[in-house]
């Protein structure tokens, strides 16, 4: 049996001694550890990589994916295709703890791995696997896939993390003074501790809750009835449950049952907190919402070199560095699309995940005016779109593929993929210009923007999640004004697009090219700008300010 010592490596600070259990279906500790899918994941790897740093009493709980997320790769047309590959990882210890879990009426292996804080450097995360040869066939698919298609095995997924996460902990001997749920896919945790202590009021003194998303699909809901078959609510009947948690009607939200079991909540920026308080203010009996902007790892993400220059206020050693990033950014687009881009030349990114309302296409929306923004040699421009949709969003893969087809007409514009870690940063390092465009109040934070001036790239965004805690206009990033919202939807689309490529052929490309000092003066300020506020050491010590006390 693993000891505490052995856990931890280090003594807590005696800012952080309340003992914390974070529960997360994903981790992005490092490119290696293929347990991520996007936003989720990143803050969740920057919140491990400061609770460290900070010396905090932290541990996280997640899942060990056999499959990861998938492997973003192209079929022999150049289309996306979703590959599936097992990952294998020699540097997790496992901790011989095997342990049963309720699914279905049945019993459940769960094996425990752990990841050390010295691997990466990170709070000590422990994972979870269904993976191992005393489960049946059906029971060791549970943890192949993050985020599984199967409405069954999602929920199953749900009560391994929260239940087994519990249990594990339990058989560690660790007390938690509290066990945070980042965002409602660990909420049988909430009945497992219920069935403990005795009563939802006792339940409320330890947990908390982060909800990340006004996005429906984000808020998972689910059927009580099947919720019920699967053991979901513990040794709850779903009679018990509904009258406990207030519970009417045949279908159980998870964000809502959260807000009802947890002391206090916090959404992921201001604006997303008072979309989040909004959109909960006709429930009865849920905890006060409050806010903490999410945050990014800044020792992990930033460039020694680049930052050096920028705090010496050395423009010539600032873009003789950022042409080197430029170059091995240019390197990867050479080699997944035949294109020789150049560094003199202004390069814009949009990288994140593939959805929706994060409108990837939009600065394409007006073919005529695309086609003039590349075909101007006056004032040229490179544009690189990145990212991963979800395997089973067939519209945003038709995105992705649509922008494929149509960059392929261009030798300075491409599609990338396996949009991960690594990819990420060499992105945000060798990208001139960051591009934000989602669908105004639908964002909740968004954190790739934050690596991204942490590196030398100017946020170019509508002013959505963190960008109006962070952004100037002119000074430190280049904001794009919303349209009118009682427009309909095309319309607004259309405004905003032209607005973007206004901005973009009148302001951000002349002054690129003609004003390289007003340039890096907005670089400058916004490296300067976007530290202590938005790196996570700063969120680290607010959650335990905030949630933690």
């Amino acid at each position: 049996m693993l000891t505490k010592e052995e856990v931890f490596f280090f003594k807590p600070n005696k800012k952080y001694t309340k003992a914390v259990a974070y529960f997360s279906m994903e981790f992005a500790i490092d490119q290696s550890l293929k347990i991520y899918s996007g936003g989720l994941g990143f803050l969740a790897g920057s919140h491990m990589r400061s609770a460290y740093e900070m010396k905090q009493n932290l541990v996280g709980i997640g899942m060990l994916w056999k499959y990861g997320y998938y492997d973003q790769v192209r079929d022999m047309n150049g289309n996306m295709k979703v590959d599936y590959t097992r990952k294998y990882y020699s540097f997790l210890t496992d901790t011989g703890i095997v342990f049963p879990v309720e699914i279905h009426s049945s019993m459940v292996h769960v094996k425990a791995f752990l990841l050390k804080s010295d691997v990466f450097g990170s709070a000590p995360l422990f994972l979870l696997s269904t993976d191992i040869e005393q489960n049946d066939a059906i029971s060791r698919t549970i943890t192949n896939r993050l985020y599984d298609s199967n409405e069954s095995t999602r929920i199953a997924q749900s009560i391994v993390l929260g239940i087994g996460g519990a249990k594990l902990l339990e058989i560690l001997g660790m007390e938690m003074d509290y066990f945070h749920m980042n965002e409602g896919h660990a909420l049988p945790l909430a009945f497992y501790l219920h069935d403990k202590l005795g009563s939802l009021e006792e339940v409320r003194k330890k947990l908390v809750f982060t909800t990340h998303t006004p996005e429906k699909a984000g808020n998972e809901e689910r059927s009580i009835s099947l919720l019920d078959k699967m053991s979901f609510f513990y040794h709850m009947s779903k009679e018990e449950f509904c009258k406990i948690w207030g519970v009417e009607g045949d279908m159980v939200n998870y964000t809502l049952c959260a807000l009802r079991a947890a002391k206090i909540s916090n959404a992921v920026s201001e604006m997303h907190g008072d979309v989040s308080r909004e959109m909960w203010s006709g429930f009865k009996n849920i905890c006060k919402i409050t806010h903490i902007t999410n945050a990014q790892n800044k020792l992990y993400w930033k460039d020694d070199i680049l930052e050096e220059a920028a705090q010496k206020n050395d423009n010539k050693s600032l873009f003789a560095r950022k042409n080197e990033l430029k170059e091995e950014l240019f390197h990867i687009v050479a080699d997944q699309s035949g294109k020789i881009f150049d560094t003199e030349v202004l390069t814009l990114v949009w990288a994140r995940r593939f959805a929706g309302y994060k409108r990837a296409d939009l600065l394409s929306m007006l073919p005529e005016r695309f086609e003039k923004l590349l075909n101007n040699k006056d004032l040229p421009i490179q544009i690189i779109w990145a990212g991963k949709p979800y395997p089973e969003d067939y519209s945003a893969i038709e995105m992705f593929n649509k922008l494929f087809w149509l960059t392929l007409h261009y030798p300075n514009a491409t599609v990338l993929t396996g949009y991960e870690l690594n990819l990420s940063a060499k992105l945000k390092k060798g990208s001139d210009l960051w591009l934000n465009n989602p669908k105004i109040t639908r964002e909740a934070s968004g954190t790739s923007g934050m690596t991204a001036a942490m590196n030398g790239s100017i946020n170019f965004s509508i002013p959505d999640g963190w960008i109006p805690e962070f952004a100037i206009h002119n000074k430190n990033s280049f904001l794009i004004e919303p349209a009118d919202n009682t427009l309909s939807y095309n319309e607004q689309n259309i405004d905003e697009a032209t607005r973007m490529l206004d901005m973009l052929e009148n302001e951000i490309l002349p002054m690129y090219y003609n004003n390289k000092k007003k340039w890096a003066s907005i670089v400058k300020d916004g490296m300067k700008s976007v530290a202590p506020a938005f790196d996570s050491d700063r969120m680290a010590d607010e959650y335990y300010k905030k949630l933690f006390s």
